[in-house]
């Protein structure tokens, strides 16, 4: 691992544990409302890890009687980038069903980031969810920078694919919070991810939720200090919002601190559901 791999792996269990001490201070009472019946799948972001930065989230939420599952996605530190956008809608398909089959009657994703990403866009392909909730939405591929910067990665994915090489691993560029990176990946999941016409695009899939009969609720949660807050509601939120029950909320916090900082507002909004 590089340098800036090492920086980020403990700068993230850093802050991991941080959240873990002052959860307690921004958990407050618990709400009084019973969330038995209702299944939580939580996606975590690029690089992580299972459960990585839900800010205490989940287990408020287990207190109360929710059934929770933290799948490890197709990015995750140890999987990047293991399966298509569309493959990752399939595993949470199975996460979904399992906790069905454990009883969950009602089920609400959750993602952090580019986890946040993915819920948005299984939502947009599944109008039953109960409600889905962006927390720090993250991994823009229609938006520069990311479009510019990986617009001759994503030609060269597309030729490859038509050559017949769509399943041979490459190296492409990457990109997280504008930091660049580099990453290993065959062209048929890299173009998934980082086609700028393709699944993995927020707005495209908040239009879908919008049209939706009815609309599937949608809590979007920005910190003040990360980057998707600059694009405001008009950006994706607005055209996915159109369940009364729609949120839209700022927190003062950063792309990481974001679910710790915001984590009573969001378990009071999934009690409302």
């Amino acid at each position: 691992m590089n340098r800036r791999g090492i920086i980020a792996v403990v700068l993230t269990r850093a802050l991991a544990a941080l959240a873990v001490l002052l959860t307690p201070y921004f958990a407050g009472a618990a709400p009084a409302a019973s969330l038995q019946g209702l299944g939580i799948v939580f996606l975590h972001g690029k690089g992580a890890w299972p459960g990585g930065f839900d800010g205490g989230i989940l287990s408020a939420l287990e207190d109360e009687g929710a059934q929770v599952a933290k799948p490890e996605m197709p990015w995750s530190f140890h999987r990047r980038y293991a399966a298509t956008y569309d493959d990752a809608m399939a595993e949470i398909d199975a996460v979904v069903a399992g906790l069905r089959a454990k009883g969950a009657s009602r089920i609400v994703v959750i993602g952090h980031s580019l986890g946040a990403n993915a819920a948005i866009g299984y939502a947009a392909r599944h109008p039953e969810l109960v409600g889905v909730v962006a927390l720090a939405p993250g991994h823009l591929p229609e938006a520069d920078p990311m479009r510019s910067f990986v617009r001759d990665a994503v030609d060269r994915a597309k030729a490859l694919i038509a050559a017949g090489q769509g399943d041979v691993p490459q190296t492409f560029p990457d990109m997280a919070q504008g930091i660049p990176l580099t990453a290993t990946a065959t062209p048929r999941v890299y173009l998934s991810m980082f086609d700028p016409d393709g699944p993995a695009v927020i707005p495209k899939n908040t239009v879908t939720i919008g049209r939706g009969a009815p609309p599937v609720p949608l809590l979007w949660v920005a910190g003040k200090l990360d980057p998707i807050d600059r694009r405001g509601p008009d950006y994706a939120f607005n055209a996915g919002a159109k369940n009364p029950k729609s949120k839209y909320i700022e927190v003062f916090a950063g792309h990481l601190t974001t679910p710790l900082v915001a984590h009573r507002q969001v378990v009071e909004w999934i009690n409302s559901l």
